[in-house]
């Protein structure tokens, strides 16, 4: 079909990309969304004391605010991921793009603590359309030429949004109230909304049925295992332990219904290609080192090293700036090179990081915490963007939005049992741990290096492109 408007194009039209200058409008509303999703998470994480004062309530119960947000995401990224693939991954984006507009108004009009954590699962639903469809719409983005490219410029924003995200909380914090950290979402957000509708190609779904069950298992499943294992390993209740086994039964019923089904909720399809599964538990294990070390550091800083808050915030920079800075380049790399290779390489860098940072003895100096934060972030980019191109592109493109969903559910997955892992380190071992669980984070850093590793003996995603594919459409 001949290209007419630049919102408007077929199936074999998007599957070459969008033409310049086209692209770059489609990738700004879509990068837009997804810094702000990331940034809202950071942000919370800074101001949430402050929230909490404000609002005259206990920190056990503030700490919903983050909660609520996290677990809405998670537990709606795959039934969304499906529901992008059925109708369309715009028709899926640009609705829940506009309702994190709400939720983040919501917020900043929130005048008491149930109010503002009811507003923040509402963003946290919108965050999550965004998230499942950010991948699959790169990917429709991009030519198949550039899309490693596309994928490092996507981990680059990731990247900054993560390393500003408490400077730019600090400094809103500085000015005005809480509520302006929400109420900034939305100028950006109708930004977004107004380019991401005119741009963005509107490229048809598979029109298949919708599974209300096995959405339902997939949200019972990732809520309860989740909100189990951060219940079981902070406060030791025995109701964590229950919550985790259920999720755990609800998971193996959602395998069993999605067993042979062609395009299932849970994409078991995807799991089978080696390379897919590969990647995914890549991933998983490099994600739950980067989430051991990224909480427990600032406890290593300030309560073992006794650098101050700010000095502390400004010492762990270097890693999300090495990250954006190795990413675009990885990208690129990845359009040329096997993402096994890639990814080996800077998991193994990635793991030399941080043992060293488990070395860092009783009176380092600043230089000597800096580079090794740098290490770690430049080791990690170098893998993160080969990665996510061979997950998004080793589906076939009927199935892209449950790959993004897949890559984004890994990430948190991994964030997860990394976030667990420390605190159950903390509350066995004490603060005194914080070296040994960044020895374990080079330990599963160095394991998720063999595993990329492995995909060297797989097809590669290119090669298999040429390959029949029983798509589903």
């Amino acid at each position: 079909m001949k290209q007419d408007l630049p919102g408007r194009f077929d199936t074999a039209a998007a599957a070459d990309g969008l033409p310049t200058p086209h692209r770059y409008f489609a990738a700004a509303a879509v990068w837009l969304a997804i810094a702000m999703s990331v940034l809202d998470t950071a942000i919370a994480n800074i101001a949430l004391p402050t929230i909490a004062g404000q609002l005259h309530a206990a920190p056990s119960v503030a700490v919903w605010v983050i909660n609520a947000y996290q677990l809405a995401i998670t537990i709606l990224l795959l039934p969304l991921a499906a529901l992008g693939d059925r109708i369309g991954h715009v028709r899926v984006y640009l609705p829940a793009l506009g309702l994190f507009i709400i939720g983040s108004l919501a917020c900043a009009l929130s005048g008491s603590l149930p109010l503002l954590i009811a507003a923040r699962m509402l963003q946290g639903i919108g965050a999550a359309g965004i998230m499942s469809m950010n991948a699959a719409l790169v990917r429709t983005i991009y030519p198949n030429s550039m899309l490693g490219r596309g994928m490092g410029y996507n981990a680059l924003v990731l990247s900054v949004s993560a390393a500003v995200g408490p400077t730019l909380a600090s400094l809103i914090l500085s000015f005005a109230h809480w509520p302006w950290l929400f109420a900034v979402n939305v100028p950006i957000g109708l930004i977004a909304l107004v380019v991401g509708r005119r741009f963005l190609p509107k490229v048809p779904g598979n029109g298949q049925a919708p599974d209300y069950p096995s959405a339902l298992l997939s949200a019972g499943m990732f809520g309860f295992i989740v909100y189990g294992a951060e219940s079981l390993a902070r406060e030791g209740k025995l109701s964590g332990a229950v919550l985790l086994v259920l999720g755990l039964v609800l998971g193996a019923v959602l395998v069993r219904r999605n067993w042979s089904r062609p395009a299932p909720l849970f994409p078991l399809d995807l799991l089978r290609i080696p390379i897919f599964s590969l990647s995914i538990a890549t991933s998983v294990t490099s994600f739950a080192a980067q989430m051991l070390a990224f909480v427990t550091m600032p406890f290593l800083l300030q309560s073992v090293l006794h650098r101050t808050v700010v000095e502390s915030g400004l010492l762990m920079t270097p890693w999300p700036l090495a990250v954006g800075f190795a990413a675009p380049f990885a990208g690129r790399l990845a359009d040329k090179y096997p993402a096994g290779l890639l990814g080996g390489v800077g998991l193994a860098v990635f793991a030399i990081g941080l043992f060293s940072l488990s070395t860092l003895g009783a009176q380092p100096t600043t230089f000597d915490i800096i580079w090794r934060m740098a290490v770690c972030g430049a080791g990690f980019g170098l893998f993160q963007s080969p990665n996510n191109r061979t997950m998004v592109s080793a589906a076939p493109r009927s199935r892209t939005g449950a790959a993004g969903g897949m890559l984004a559910t890994a990430r948190l997955l991994g964030q997860t049992t990394g976030a667990v892992g420390v605190a159950a380190g903390f509350h066995w071992l004490g603060l005194g741990a914080s070296p040994v669980l960044l020895r374990v984070a080079a330990a599963a850093a160095f394991a998720a290096a063999c595993i990329s590793l492995l995909r060297l003996r797989t097809m590669q995603p290119e090669t298999r492109a040429a390959a029949p594919i029983a798509d589903v459409s």
